[in-house]
């Protein structure tokens, strides 16, 4: 029988085939919808020519939610750091019932639609006109949405590392509980940190369902301004308005794959494996590791 037609060989050509089209199925949309936002007339394709204006255009007429995005992924990334940092240490440290319990109710808004979420968030605090015109009605309804991912992040990095062993020799040399959070835990817990906070920046970002429902015609965001540029305007336009959130979002998404991030905010295998040979070397024989509590202490 020839090489090229043993049956392993048939099986990886036919999952290599299988792959190629799932990979063209998802991406040729992304790319005609790309070439529409820069061609003259997207229905006579490249020939009608290439051209900027309807970037221009979007840019011109959408500025303003482009920034109101950033606003609110950046006020939501504070508040998810602040409340999720603690509360993943917290949880990483306790072994009780309870704290699986509210590791379960966090997780809670991930598995609810978020049209149900934000149904919830207006029929409470919808009355309170002044917080329901302000961003930062969406920057709560943002946080409640990412807050498990930041804390899935840290949550786990935590867990992999023996901090207790390095707070209690901490604090056999007197470090208050604040020396050990600020020189012991947060440096241990850094890879967890980052690959969270990009989590909650890129879904902020792309976040639709439940802002679409917590917006006002003053608090539009990119994900919302995007609906109502395909629905309202030329496709051109439209693409253009994809082009545009792509720019934005693609670099995260870039970021959070060179990290080793899986769509739930936790450190993948491999990223997990480079981060324990890399505290393996460090506490090789005549090399500082990476944290020392006796030193961090001091």
């Amino acid at each position: 029988m020839p090489e090229f037609l043993r049956p392993r060989r048939l099986l990886v050509a036919g999952q290599l085939l299988l792959t190629l089209a799932l990979v063209a199925f998802m991406v040729v949309p992304v790319v005609m919808s790309v070439m529409a936002g820069l061609t003259v007339n997207y229905f006579r394709g490249v020939s009608s020519g290439l051209t900027l204006k309807w970037l221009d255009q979007v840019w011109a007429m959408y500025q303003g939610s482009v920034w109101l995005s950033i606003e609110i992924a950046l006020a939501t990334l504070a508040i998810t750091l602040a409340i999720g940092v603690p509360a993943a240490y917290a949880l990483a440290r306790s072994n009780t019932r309870w704290a699986r319990f509210v590791e379960e109710l966090l997780v809670l808004p991930i598995a609810l639609p978020g049209l149900a979420t934000a149904l919830a968030l207006l029929s409470v605090y919808g009355g309170w006109s002044a917080f329901r015109s302000s961003m930062w009605f969406i920057v709560a309804g943002h946080v409640v949405f990412t807050l498990p991912f930041m804390v899935r992040s840290v949550a786990a990095v935590c867990a992999g590392t023996d901090l207790r062993t390095m707070e209690e020799g901490a604090t056999s040399l007197g470090a208050s509980f604040a020396q050990r959070f600020l020189t012991i835990v947060l440096p241990n817990a850094r890879p967890g940190i980052v690959a969270g906070a990009l989590a909650v920046l890129t879904l902020s970002i792309g976040e639709f369902n439940l802002t679409w429902m917590l917006h006002t015609p003053d608090t539009k965001t990119l994900p919302v301004g995007l609906a109502d540029a395909y629905a309202s305007m030329r496709l051109e336009v439209g693409s253009a308005y994809t082009i545009l959130f792509l720019l934005m979002t693609l670099p995260l998404l870039i970021a959070m794959q060179w990290l080793g991030v899986d769509p739930a905010g936790a450190q993948s295998s491999r990223a997990a494996a480079k981060r324990k040979r890399a505290l393996s070397r460090s506490s090789a024989p005549g090399q500082q590791p990476l944290t020392h509590p006796v030193e961090t202490a001091r």
